[in-house]
């Protein structure tokens, strides 16, 4: 089972350092990780997604919380969270089949935001599925390159902390 855990950290140097460190020591993949400052400049906030088990994400959580510049660590996996990926995809395209590109894109309400000779760079927003989705979409035309920033999560406005 996969689990996002919110970390808000001091926005220091080395904090991504010794917060990834943990991980490897005590063996723990990272799925995906996002760090980004917070509204409050002085704290950065890490998503981090981990594959495991209740009990591997309570360990993990225990050995976040001893580290000195650990505030916080919220676990996101329930449906009380919203979680998003961002994707750049630029993707091979001519006159013969920009069309049919271009229609995919407004289907899954993506931009293109970058128009070349031979490619068109798509950028959407989504949950999981839906980068995937249009990642299998755009295959059959030759992705060129792609690049996601893994799932960035919140927690709904119900559940206000």
């Amino acid at each position: 089972m996969r689990h996002t855990l919110a970390v808000l950290v001091d926005n220091k140097y080395g904090v991504l350092a010794r917060v990834a460190g943990l991980f490897s020591r005590r063996g723990y993949n990272i799925d995906s990780l996002a760090v980004g400052v917070t509204e409050d400049p002085t704290i950065s906030r890490m998503t981090i997604v981990v594959r495991g088990n209740d009990h591997v994400v309570e360990q993990v959580t225990k050995q976040l919380n001893k580290l000195i510049d650990v505030i916080r660590v919220t676990d996101l996996s329930s449906d009380e969270s919203v979680e998003r990926e961002l994707a750049l995809i630029k993707v091979n395209s001519d006159a013969n089949n920009r069309a049919e590109i271009i229609q995919i894109v407004d289907i899954f309400r993506a931009r293109i935001i970058d128009v070349a000779a031979r490619s068109l760079t798509i950028e959407i927003t989504g949950d999981e599925g839906k980068i995937e989705a249009i990642q299998k979409l755009l295959k059959p035309f030759g992705i060129k390159e792609m690049v996601r920033t893994g799932r960035i999560a919140l927690n709904r406005g119900l559940k206000d902390s």
